[in-house]
């Protein structure tokens, strides 16, 4: 399993071809209390950088990014009905989306946990 950063504070973690994604302890801090998500639709294939949703604070509304090139192929219910999860566990119960990917050595590109914790220091 890899877990990969992004610049825009999304986290990949791969395991075999699918990845899931959501988005990071810094970035639901710098947002505050999550009060909706846009999740993307099942089936569709985004292209890396892409938009893929919307998280939306008390403080501010967010894009959250497609990291890797791929098919969503899960949303998290459990997070739509309740996204005060992004909060109380962003790397965990609280993923956005996985995606099977169509690229895997754009993964490869992205930032180790060493490299986004000096990105965000």
């Amino acid at each position: 399993m890899t877990l990969k950063y992004t610049e825009d504070h999304e986290w990949i973690r791969v395991d075999g071809g699918i990845a899931t994604v959501g988005i990071t302890a810094h970035a639901q801090d710098a947002l505050g209390d999550v009060v909706f998500v846009d999740l993307p639709e099942v089936g569709k294939s985004y292209a890396q950088k892409d938009t893929a949703g919307v998280v939306e604070s008390v403080k501010a509304a967010a894009d959250v990014y497609m990291p890797i090139s791929g098919e969503v192929t899960e949303v998290n219910e459990d997070l739509r009905a309740d996204p005060a999860l992004a909060n109380t566990d962003p790397m965990g119960a609280g993923w956005f989306f996985k995606v099977k990917l169509s690229a895997p050595d754009e993964v490869t590109a992205l930032m180790d946990e060493a490299a986004y914790k000096a990105l965000v220091a």
